[in-house]
């Protein structure tokens, strides 16, 4: 089983946002978290790591339905920024429309598009597809 390093949550519901850590923490699958209630805050915390050498987190678990700005806006914004470090974000959402799911396979940086509720087994997949 792998461990990353860092994980970046990105999702404004408090409930789910500790439930996500508690479960990468006791499954061992990740030692620190970025976490940020909306795209926008996320953004302006990634974009300066996207252009330096400040480690990048493994791993974006992104959720679509945010205050101020979303998921979808949030995606459009990071491909725009020039970067050689690999990206890798998975959607997590309740959303089970399936137009959602064909709108995530049109972005590069989209690994997967996973819906909540998330268990261990489910996060220990995602982490262990990751190359690190």
């Amino acid at each position: 089983m792998k461990t990353i390093d860092l994980a970046c949550i990105i999702d404004d519901d408090p409930i789910y946002l500790f439930g996500i850590k508690k479960m990468m923490e006791v499954g061992h699958l990740c030692k620190g978290f970025m976490v940020y209630n909306n795209g926008l805050e996320a953004l302006n915390a990634l974009k300066p790591m996207l252009s330096n050498d400040e480690d990048f987190p493994q791993i974006i678990l992104l959720d679509l339905n945010m205050p101020i700005m979303d998921g979808w806006q949030f995606l459009d914004e990071i491909v725009k920024i020039p970067t050689s470090k690999k990206v890798t974000i998975y959607i997590v959402s309740s959303s089970i429309d399936p137009m959602d799911l064909k709108k995530a396979k049109q972005y590069s940086v989209v690994t997967n598009y996973l819906i909540k509720p998330m268990t261990i087994a489910n996060l220990e997949k995602v982490v262990n597809s990751i190359e690190i």
